[in-house]
């Protein structure tokens, strides 16, 4: 299975942290400023930040207000079940958060690849029951299924702020 190219970008931004403090990352200050972002720093909640990034980087046009989790509800079509690069919303207390799947675990959990889990890029288990919906690109064939991906045991993400 070829991950679409979107996907193959992101993949390529793995490991990328915040920088603790007043400092900002030097590649997540230039997506907000590529991204005409009012604010410039990484301590703002960034998910919305990384998947606009990639996403315009690969010529689609993020929703307006792509920098809000649930904004990426509206962009291109929805789907009925998650596929490998689709991009997952999630519901979060305080707001949501935003991710491309890359496959499911052994528990079925689905495995995101995002920005801001645990203030870096980083591929992590979220479980399915805070999905609130799974999006396409309008114009581009579905290519259904999803690989295993070994969650090292890790726990369920919780926590994205």
């Amino acid at each position: 299975m070829t991950d679409p190219a979107w996907l193959t970008r992101a993949r390529g931004y793995l490991g990328v942290r915040e920088t603790p403090g007043k400092a900002t990352t030097p590649t997540i200050a230039r997506w907000l400023r590529e991204l005409r972002a009012w604010w410039s720093d990484d301590e703002t909640a960034w998910c919305g930040v990384f998947v606009a990034a990639v996403m315009r980087a690969e010529g689609f046009k993020p929703p307006p207000h792509w920098y809000r989790a649930r904004a990426w509800l509206a962009f291109g079509r929805a789907i009925p079940e998650a596929a490998v690069g689709c991009i997952a919303v999630f519901e979060r207390k305080g707001g949501g958060h935003v991710g491309f799947v890359v496959g499911v675990d052994e528990r079925g959990r689905l495995m995101v690849l995002g920005g801001n889990q645990g203030n870096a890029v980083t591929v992590a288990p979220f479980d399915r029951t805070r999905v609130l919906g799974y999006r396409y690109p309008e114009t581009l064939t579905l290519v259904a299924g999803l690989p295993l991906v070994n969650s090292n045991g890790m726990p369920s993400s919780h926590n994205e702020a």
